[in-house]
């Protein structure tokens, strides 16, 4: 039983779980890095196809290894028939529970399923991948009224996923924008959903399965989601709302001790440095469509939470105005969240195969002291 001095923080707290190989966190500096390549750089020079290589494999692909893997997401992106109708045939649910039903069925389609040599794995993390993107894209069409839009192979992930959305082939400045918006949530380290594919991979399940554990914890609100309620209290300040309101609103929500969505992080003391990025974004798309009130309005807020409660903002702040500003409905942000981190989901099911053992803690016992004098029925 463990003693007072040393009881176990809530949530595994700073508990080093395992080893890896593939991200690599640096909470006090604000430093994110996947394979030993700073999220800035990848951000700047990289591309979603070139960040899929380097989780999978530990280094950058050469042109031709490039070029080979964006012929393999062309091939595997398009959605068996049957997992379309399957989509039709669901009630109006939310898009996380989707993908969780969806990517499930998809295994029964993947004639490699229960194939475990280290290739077939690798083939179905490319699989799923180029999949996941046209899933989310597939689903966001359906329920605006739309029918599927069919993968172009000349397309790259980020352009084929915006394409597969609105019916409209994006603009370069959309293009690189959604494409920076994948690299930044592809991986970080065991956070929840990460944590709990790679716990499901450990029993040896089949990467189907584990990845959909990854999605199950995804959807918690605790985890995504936080992108859609900034959007959300965005939009209920409304467009032309004016400072002062701002302000105001932001001021309440502190008296009643809410939580401002889009702040704060479990690991950094400073700037989500995915932030930096996102809030760039945000600001140029904004100049693009001619219409910079959501981001100027996000600014306000964060300049305020800084200032009266010394949080940055996170991943999830920026990000919203930015999908929003591309034109991405707001039930699809954490489903997106998905397409791009199901590349990181599968590098570390990888890793942990390659290199399995099954992931079993312990409980810091606090039940009623043992032993227990069992009362027989008829004298309690």
């Amino acid at each position: 039983m463990t003693t007072t001095t040393d009881k176990p923080k809530g949530g595994l707290e700073d508990v080093v779980a395992t080893s890896s190989a593939i991200c690599y966190l640096d909470g006090e500096r604000g430093v994110l890095a996947y394979c030993g390549y700073d999220i800035h750089d990848l951000a700047t020079s990289a591309t979603f196809e070139e960040t899929c290589y380097l989780l999978w494999h530990r280094r950058l692909p050469t042109r031709a290894e490039l070029g080979d893997l964006q012929s393999q997401f062309a091939a595997a992106r398009a959605l068996p028939e049957a997992i379309i109708r399957l989509m039709r045939s669901l009630p109006p649910v939310d898009g996380m529970d989707a993908l969780r039903t969806i990517t499930s069925a998809l295994g029964h389609y993947d004639a490699e399923v229960d194939d475990a040599s280290p290739q077939a794995q690798y083939r179905k993390a490319v699989r799923l991948t180029a999949l996941t993107g046209t899933v989310v894209a597939t689903w966001g069409r359906l329920r605006a009224g739309g029918g599927p839009i069919a993968p172009d192979p000349a397309m790259s992930h980020a352009a084929n996923f915006l394409y597969m959305l609105t019916g409209e082939r994006p603009n370069a400045t959309a293009i690189r924008a959604f494409d920076v918006a994948l690299i930044l949530h592809a991986d970080h380290e065991l956070n929840a959903s990460t944590f709990a594919a790679r716990v499901a991979a450990a029993t040896l399940t089949d990467i189907y399965s584990a990845v959909v554990a990854g999605i199950a914890a995804l959807k918690g609100p605790l985890h995504g989601g936080a992108n859609a309620e900034v959007m959300k209290m965005l939009l209920d300040f409304g467009r032309d709302a004016t400072p002062e309101r701002i302000d105001a609103a932001i001021r309440a929500m502190f008296a009643r001790k809410e939580k401002i969505p889009g702040f704060g992080h479990r690991v950094y003391r400073t700037e989500d440095p995915r932030a930096t990025h996102l809030r760039q974004m945000s600001q140029e798309l904004g100049r693009r469509a001619g219409n910079t009130a959501w981001f100027e309005m996000s600014q306000r807020i964060e300049a305020l939470v800084k200032a009266e409660k010394k949080l940055n903002p996170n991943v999830d702040f920026y990000s919203a105005s930015t999908y929003y500003t591309l034109g991405i409905p707001i039930d699809l942000y954490t489903p997106i969240f998905a397409v791009s981190r199901m590349s990181g989901w599968t590098a570390h099911v990888l890793e942990q195969y390659a290199n399995n053992r099954l992931i079993r803690p312990r409980a810091d016992y606090i039940g009623p002291d043992y032993p227990q004098r069992f009362v027989p029925l008829d004298q309690r």
